[in-house]
């Protein structure tokens, strides 16, 4: 069995750069020329992670006041149609006028 051609921290990083594309092909595309590896090697990578999240919780779960905290989980799309350019903003899929916005 050949060793992996990338890890965790290749995919953390891309990751940590990345601003609109998480694709296994944008990170294969992004890694610097002399280690390029092909965008299987990085699902290989993320097939071969634990699907279970106790790992996770565990290094979350000291940040999380449970007693007094909440989980709160937002997809709203603001209409913005008029406007040309805002920084940090990308396009999405607006369900009430049925089209990327």
């Amino acid at each position: 069995m050949n060793p992996p051609k990338c890890d965790d921290l290749d995919y953390i990083h891309f990751l940590i750069a990345s601003q609109k594309v998480f694709t296994c092909t944008e990170a294969a595309r992004c890694q610097p020329e002399g280690k390029a590896p092909a965008h299987d090697a990085f699902t290989r990578l993320l097939q071969r992670q634990s699907p279970d999240t106790e790992a996770l919780w565990q290094e979350a779960k000291e940040l999380v006041d449970r007693k007094q905290g909440l989980l709160v989980v937002d997809d709203t799309t603001l209409d913005k149609l008029y406007a040309r350019k805002m920084e940090l903003v990308t396009y999405h899929w607006s369900g009430k006028h049925r089209q990327v916005v």
